[in-house]
């Protein structure tokens, strides 16, 4: 064990020294583990887990090199000795693993370099203390993964702050970082079964306050990551805190100005709860079209590509309930003036799934389509959505003539009807046009006083 006289000793001549001073006083060299017999290591490793637990400014480039450099050796050393195997982990060790762990890793966020730092646009600011932190990490993760790990034990100081602690570094503006986060958390969400509603419960906050509140927070798509796999593993029948969670918080996410960010996390996450049940389908794609973007083309391609991830699994029953807003919705986005949306939106019909699923409900799906899908095919200003329209009508048309030849007629008609409006309206505008000339000339000519007829 520790020397804790000789530390306390330690302490209060680092007390009255410098930063620098102090932080060379505790790291010191030490012997090898590896060259230090059986016996003696687990009192090494204690020291070393100690040692670790100094913290370098590493903003200062060329402070202290040689003691960040001896601390570095260390770690990767405890990586070394951890990875060994079986018999390496006693109960005392836990503790201190966990307090050089925090140690480390934990700290405030400095505020961004760029107040407008926009994550698809500019580069993140990647953590000076990295070359540290990273193996502090890395020596958790293999903490978590021992094969006598114990989570009874480890419990003790893995709890509820730790886990908050944890999540407050999701925003971390270095990926790297938010990568180890993202295993770390899943490791603990997986062995320790107490946390588990904990951590959902601050993810769910997490998501509430970035929706309603800051509209920021890094993490996001990591954090997403991670419930995709909890989804996946959820017992049916569900319960009524995850249908609730995916209807108040998942779908709203959907209306963040950043959704490219973590848009296919968050898609994962929304098929993974319709295919566990299928009866959700109807409120997702309600709030979907709810949170339809209105003026990003982009967010717009995004949408699409979710909802045809969500056709690709849906129950035809389920089809029928969500038809006729659904397709209104890509009416309007076929009749986009821009291309990609009205693309990405006629590519519905090279799936061969979704087509089978409009052939069974082709009468409601051809009549509220057709009028635009014929529409375009006449105005379009782009080739290409042209000859994809084309062949959206060949294809209804092959699968119900009748029906084709019937709405081709009433949208002729229609619009006879309309050119006749049209017409009339022409006409009743030219009328009143002549009838204000005529006031106005009237009212132009000179006026006669009493009765007396002008000269």
């Amino acid at each position: 064990m520790v020397d804790k006289n000789k530390m306390k000793v330690i302490d209060k001549v680092a007390h009255k020294l410098g930063k620098e001073d102090a932080n060379s006083l505790y790291v010191s060299p030490m012997p090898s583990i590896a060259d230090t017999p059986p016996a003696e290591q687990a009192d090494l490793v204690s020291k070393k887990l100690r040692q670790c637990c100094v913290v370098f400014d590493f903003m200062d480039a060329v402070s202290d090199l040689k003691g960040k450099e001896i601390k570095r050796a260390s770690l990767n050393e405890l990586v070394d000795y951890i990875t060994t195997g079986r018999g390496v982990l006693s109960e005392d060790l836990y503790p201190e693993i966990v307090q050089m762990v925090a140690c480390n890793i934990f700290r405030t966020l400095p505020p961004s370099d760029n107040p407008e730092f926009d994550p698809e646009e500019d580069d993140p600011t990647l953590e000076a203390s990295w070359p540290h932190i990273q193996i502090a990490y890395e020596f958790f993760l293999r903490f978590l993964e021992v094969p006598d790990f114990k989570p009874s034990v480890a419990k003790r100081y893995i709890d509820q702050k730790f886990v908050l602690q944890l999540l407050d570094l999701f925003d971390s503006e270095d990926p790297r970082e938010r990568d180890f986060l993202k295993t770390v958390l899943h490791r603990i969400y997986g062995k320790f079964l107490g946390l588990r509603a904990f951590i959902r419960k601050q993810i769910n906050h997490i998501f509430l306050r970035f929706i309603y509140e800051t509209e920021h927070f890094n993490g996001i798509g990591e954090l997403l990551e991670i419930l995709g796999s909890i989804i996946n593993g959820f017992a049916l029948p569900l319960k009524a805190e995850h249908k609730q969670f995916l209807i108040k918080v998942l779908i709203p996410l959907h209306k963040a100005k950043g959704l490219g960010l973590y848009h296919a996390q968050l898609a994962y996450c929304v098929v993974q709860f319709l295919e566990k049940d299928a009866t959700l389908t109807e409120p997702v794609v309600k709030g979907l079209l709810k949170y339809w973007p209105k003026t990003c083309s982009q967010k717009e391609v995004m949408f699409l590509g979710e909802i045809e991830e969500i056709l690709d699994v849906i129950e035809p029953s389920q089809f029928q309930k969500i038809q006729d807003p659904l397709a209104r919705q890509l009416a309007r986005c076929v009749a986009s003036p821009h291309f990609q949306v009205a693309e990405r939106a006629l590519y519905f019909w090279n799936n061969e799934y979704i087509l089978s699923l409009m052939e069974e409900n082709i009468t409601v799906i051809m009549s509220i389509m057709f009028p635009s899908l014929y529409r375009i095919s006449k105005e379009h200003w782009n080739q290409t959505i042209i000859a994809l329209v084309y062949n959206v009508l060949k294809t209804f048309m092959e699968l119900n003539n009748k029906l084709f030849d019937e709405l081709t007629a009433n949208y002729k008609s229609e619009r006879q009807k309309e050119k006749k409006k049209e017409k009339e309206r022409d006409e009743l505008w030219k009328k009143l046009g002549k009838l204000e000339k005529n006031h106005l000339n009237s009212s132009q000519q000179p006026k006669v006083a009493d009765g007396t007829p002008t000269k």
